[in-house]
């Protein structure tokens, strides 16, 4: 089985939608095709046909966390040693070339990954360009239609 990295951030939260999932949702599913089978004829059953179909797809979605979380390759970034070396899990601050523009990211796991929270996927391409460089350095990143420059400010382990 092939090892993903993930922040021991993103592997809590798996473990919590999965204790969802298993202790809540999972339940109330059971409960529902129950009450459904309780109202007869099954081939017009609209509720318990819907309650069938979201008992598929929460067994589906338990079936992919414990998949995700067997493969995965915790990493505390607290417990990372501080370089200014970018690495998995480290917040990156970056400044564009082209316009001065300041943004900051952290390399995260592939289920972890949120543009809009400032997380990015170690598959990324500008997670690629930014892996093993150091504080002043420049990167160049191959954007749809361009190729975007960025230096490396400051790497920060939070």
């Amino acid at each position: 089985m092939k090892r993903s990295p993930m922040t021991l951030r993103g592997a809590e939260l798996l473990r919590t939608e999965l204790k969802r999932l298993k202790g809540e949702d999972r339940p109330r599913t059971i409960k529902a095709i129950a009450e459904a089978r309780a109202h007869g004829d099954l081939s017009e059953n609209a509720e318990y046909h819907a309650a069938r179909e979201q008992q598929g797809f929460i067994e589906g979605r338990i079936k992919e966390i414990e998949t995700r979380l067997a493969a995965a390759e915790v990493i505390d970034v607290a417990q990372l040693a501080r370089s200014d070396r970018v690495v998995f899990g480290a917040t990156v601050d970056l400044e564009d070339q082209d316009n001065g523009s300041a943004v900051s990211y952290q390399i995260v796991g592939e289920d972890e990954a949120d543009i809009r929270a400032g997380r990015i996927s170690i598959a990324s391409p500008i997670a690629r360009a930014l892996i093993a460089k150091s504080v002043g350095e420049v990167v160049e990143v191959a954007a749809p239609g361009r190729t975007c420059s960025y230096e490396i400010i400051a790497v920060r382990y939070i």
